[in-house]
Order: structure tokens, then sequence, then C-alpha cells
């Protein structure tokens, strides 16, 4: 009980209602893992993890294709290998800028000359002596969202299904557990 000085009056605290606020710290705990949990899955299997340009060298015109994306020789004769070639582009026109995006399971690049976008796979991409380790990031990012959906799905318990207040405590810190155990991988 609090005692006002300059009224003299009684105020009391505002009394919570236990059962009321846990139910609320579960709910909110209970949507950010899950949002943490859509999240993760969204990651793990977008293609866009890594989205830009990158600057690569022009290939040499073949046959009579113009245009800004190859380079083209001085000569008419392109195509013996005997002759001796000049290339006039310098600097960054030796250059094209090639749109691309990755991610865990593709790479796709733009192509330059046609439309669309070529994409490979990442165990085309992976020399085979790096396999291994692409594997274990892809097992390790699997077991990430599997003891994060254990987490969320023990919270959803502790929310709905929990008969007293000891049993709640228990599935919540056995959740907080698990989600740790899942922040450390």
């Amino acid at each position: 009980m609090i005692v006002s000085e300059q009224t003299g009056q009684s105020q009391r605290m505002p009394v919570s209602v236990p059962g009321t606020d846990r139910r609320q710290r579960a709910s909110v705990a209970f949507f950010l893992s899950f949002l943490s949990l859509v999240f993760s899955i969204t990651a793990f299997s977008s293609n866009y993890w890594c989205e830009g340009t990158r600057k690569v060298a022009k290939p040499f015109c073949i046959g009579q294709a113009k245009g800004d994306h190859c380079i083209r020789f001085n000569s008419p004769d392109a195509n013996n290998s005997n002759a001796v070639q000049y290339i006039w582009e310098t600097g960054d026109d030796k250059f094209v800028d090639r749109k691309f995006h990755a991610g865990i399971w593709y790479s796709c690049e733009e192509i330059i000359n046609g439309e669309g976008e070529k994409c490979r796979s990442f165990i085309s991409l992976t020399p085979a002596s790096d396999r291994g380790v692409l594997w274990l990031s892809i097992v390790a990012e699997l077991l990430y969202n599997i003891l994060l959906l254990t987490g969320v799905v023990l919270m959803l318990v502790e929310m709905c299904y929990y008969s007293t207040v000891i049993d709640g405590l228990k599935i919540n810190a056995f959740s907080a557990v698990v989600i740790v155990l899942a922040g450390t991988i």
C-alpha cells in the first residue's frame, strides 16, 4: 500500500493476474519464435541469399555477331590462329556487368548474349574436395530448423495444454533450452 504525501490517501498498486501475464508472455515468445522459424525456412529454401552484379570479361565475337557484349577483332581473318589480333577495348570496355543471384541450392547468372539466366546446382559448382563442408552446412541448417520447430511446438504446448503452473514452467524451460541450443548451431 502506498500513501500519497499530498492527499494523505492510500493508493493500491494494480494487481496483475499471473495467469494472464504468463499467457501473454508465452504468446509473444511463441509469435517471435514462429516468425524466426518462417524466416529460417524461407532463407534455407530461397535462391536469393546473395543478389547483385559482377564484372566479367566480354567473350570474343563469333561469326557476324555485333554488339556491345562481345570483343571484336580488327582483322577480317579472326578465326586464323596464326594472325595477329588487336583488341581495341581497354580498361572497363573489356568487361560487362552480369547480374546474378545465389542461394544454397542454385547459383544463377544472366546470359549476356541472350534472354534469361543460366542456373547451376551447388553440386556442380563445388569442388569434390569441398563437398563435405557443403553437406555439413546443409545438415547444420536442417538441424537448426528442426530444433527451432521443436521449441515452437513446445511453446504451443505451454500456451494451450499445461495443467499446473509448475508444468508450464518446465515446458517453458525446456523450450528455452532447445531454442538456445538451436542458436548455437
